[in-house]
């Protein structure tokens, strides 16, 4: 691994310990890791993307399940929850703890041994090790996206499924805040605490999600999410619920790809 790229994962490290859903924590409330703040938190997440649980079958009772990229751990619960031999990674211990604390809720014993700080791209297991791997919002965050889904398909078994999903190039948000500076751009997806935006962040079209999954044999590419939509100079707002199915499909935040091996 490069020095250039070293220095990358060292300062996501730091970033992301402070857990990707803070803000939203904040604002419903969430004040500690307890069963009952974390299931706030969730049900607030759950409602802000209610097409998330859609991506997950009901019953992956048997299913090696790998997701990279933990946040508050809402997604990882549910993938628990739903019967998935669970195993998680992240760069940054902040998640890997609250996680192993979600899983120890729901009576997981050897939570410490299933999730991990790592690299994406360098997961730290065998090939064919997994029937689905989930990725929601981090790869665009490493520096090297082919890479991290060059990973992701050695660690799949041949006919398993790959969930990611990555920021759109072609989003109305883009266009929005064309001829915007770097730093300005991506602090306006994701920013810590303090107003820092994430070390990293690159965004693809269709066109690119497809080439960058062209070894998997199928591959879905659906745009998800949206913006509220200000009008009278920002005067009224429109919510965001009412565009999460139909403009969002044309120009939405996110581009979700459904890829199998």
């Amino acid at each position: 691994m490069s020095a250039a790229q070293q220095e990358i994962d060292r300062r996501n490290s730091e970033f992301w310990d402070e857990l990707c859903g803070t803000s939203l924590a904040r604002s419903v409330g969430v004040t500690d890791a307890s069963p009952e703040q974390l299931a706030r938190f969730d049900a607030a997440y759950l409602e802000m993307y209610p097409y998330l649980s859609g991506y997950v079958p009901a019953d992956l009772a048997g299913e090696r399940v790998l997701e990279v990229g933990l946040g508050y751990g809402t997604l990882g619960r549910l993938l628990a929850a739903r019967g998935a031999d669970y195993r998680g990674l992240d760069i940054a211990p902040g998640p890997v703890d609250l996680m192993r604390r979600r899983l120890g809720q729901l009576g997981i014993e050897d939570a410490d041994r299933r999730v991990s700080v790592g690299s994406a791209l360098d997961l730290p297991h065998p090939a064919g090790s997994f029937d689905r791997v989930f990725s929601i919002g981090c790869l665009h965050h490493t520096g090297d996206i082919p890479r991290a889904v060059s990973e992701l398909h050695r660690t799949l078994v041949p006919g398993g499924t790959a969930v990611v999903m990555l920021y759109n190039r072609r989003s109305l948000r883009q266009r929005m805040l064309r001829g915007r500076g770097d730093g300005e751009l991506r602090a306006a997806y994701d920013r810590n605490s303090t107003g820092e935006p994430a070390p990293v962040t690159e965004f693809v079209s269709r066109r690119e999600a497809r080439e960058l999954f062209a070894r998997f044999p199928s591959v879905r590419v659906r745009a998800e999410n949206f913006d509220e939509l200000p009008l009278l100079r920002g005067r009224v707002r429109l919510p965001r619920r009412w565009f999460l199915g139909n403009l969002a499909r044309l120009a939405g935040l996110d581009l979700y790809v459904v890829a199998t091996r």
